[in-house]
Order: C-alpha cells, then sequence, then structure tokens
C-alpha cells in the first residue's frame, strides 16, 4: 500500500477508535522501514483525535529525535522495547478494549474459537508487572518494564497485561489493525461462548491454516479497504 506511514498511523489510530478498540488511551506506532532503529508514534493525544503533524519520530530509547516541545505518551517504552527485540515487526498497538479485560484481569487464557479470530496468533501469553515491579501505577514506562514486557510477548503476536490491558504487533500497520480488531471480536466470543457452553477451540493445525490465510492480500485488503473508506467518509 502507497500510503505514507504517517497517514497509516493516523488512519489506523481513527479505524481502531470507530471499531471500539481505542479511546481517549491506547497508541499506535510503526517502524521506519529506512531506518529500522527509529519508529513514528503520535504524540500524547487521543487516538481518534491524531492528525498527520502529531506524529513524531522516536528513536529505540524511545527520545523524540527532534526535540520537540509536545508531551510525549508514558508508554512509548513498550514500542521501543518490542522494535529492539523484534526486527520482524514493523507497527504496534497498545489498548484497552473492553472485550479483552476480563481476560487480562481474571488470567484465563484466550484461544482462537473462530477462523478470523486465529490472526491473534496461536499462543497469547500473560506478562504481570507485579512478578519484577511489585506494586505500580500499571503504567508500562521504564526501560526496564518496556524490556520485562516485550521478553513476555516472546515470538508472539498478542500479549495481556494482567489488570492493564493488550499489546498486540504486526508486520505491517494493515496486519496490526487486523490482528487488533479480531483479536477482540475472538475475546467477545470467547466469553460469549464460555457464558451459554463449553468452548470448542481452533485445533493447532487449523488456527495456523486460518492465521496464514487471513492474512494474506484476498483477505486483508478487503477489511482494510472498507475500515479505510468508513474512517474517510465519516
Amino acid at each position: 500500500m502507497s500510503i505514507p506511514l504517517p497517514r497509516l498511523i493516523v488512519l489506523a489510530s481513527r479505524i481502531l477508535t470507530r471499531e471500539g478498540i481505542l479511546d481517549s488511551f491506547g497508541h499506535v506506532s510503526a517502524r521506519n522501514p529506512e531506518r529500522p532503529d527509529r519508529f513514528f508514534l503520535s504524540r500524547a493525544r487521543a487516538a481518534g483525535l491524531v492528525d498527520e503533524a502529531d506524529i513524531l519520530e522516536l528513536d529505540l530509547t524511545g527520545a523524540p529525535v527532534t526535540e520537540t516541545p509536545h508531551r510525549l505518551f508514558a508508554e512509548r517504552v513498550i514500542h521501543a522495547a518490542i522494535y529492539t527485540a523484534r526486527p520482524d515487526v514493523q507497527a504496534v498497538c497498545h489498548h484497552h478494549a473492553p472485550q479483552m479485560l476480563p481476560f487480562c484481569n481474571a488470567g484465563i487464557e484466550l484461544v482462537p474459537v473462530f477462523h478470523l479470530g486465529a490472526t491473534m496468533g496461536p499462543k497469547v501469553p500473560f506478562w504481570d508487572s507485579r512478578d519484577e515491579f511489585g506494586d505500580t501505577n500499571l503504567l508500562v514506562s521504564t526501560p526496564e518494564q518496556g524490556a520485562s514486557m516485550a521478553k513476555a510477548l516472546g515470538p508472539n503476536w498478542t500479549l495481556l497485561l494482567r489488570r492493564h490491558g493488550v499489546t498486540t504487533a504486526g508486520r505491517s500497520v494493515p496486519e496490526l489493525v487486523f490482528r487488533t480488531i479480531y483479536g477482540s471480536r475472538n475475546a467477545e466470543a470467547q466469553l460469549a461462548t464460555m457464558q451459554i457452553g463449553t468452548i470448542s477451540p481452533l485445533t493447532p493445525g487449523e488456527a495456523a491454516l486460518a492465521e496464514e490465510f487471513n492474512l494474506k492480500p484476498i483477505a486483508l485488503d478487503r477489511a482494510w479497504e472498507q475500515w479505510q473508506r468508513g474512517v474517510e467518509s465519516a
């Protein structure tokens, strides 16, 4: 997709707001493909209000490349730590989707329960800040916390932060948006199923095949086009 990265971040932020994933809190970033040691992230602003002028370039310590008068997200270290640990990751979202918070609170494992939900990844691990850092304000705001969280994510694509929220990674901004939206919808479907019966999750083979297919252009581009049209016409 030949859309400049700052514009892609704006679109992703507004799409995820429109889909009920982001609200006044949460953020989307993208790695600079020409400088893998840098990434783009908005200044501290609600995702639904982010514009291209708000997008800043940061290094892998989370420091702005160019001096700025704007306030920065305290949790920019989430993005910096994942880009440092995972060269394959090109986009990151941190959010507090209400569909996923019950699993963050209860510590119940998220599993793919329908084919599109497989795009959250075959394994969704947990990270608990208490284990290493004791009582905190729950924000991931220090390099040490960011590195610990990135280690918990490991090779996976979605991570649940106990009593906090979710971090999702992707190999592109559209893929990130797809994983984020359908991970949340999977959580909603899993919770609803648990209330009326026993869940029957996808087998590992089914999940791998479904994830592979749904992240191909034939599915991914169709969804992205609709989401983009929706925010542009709003």
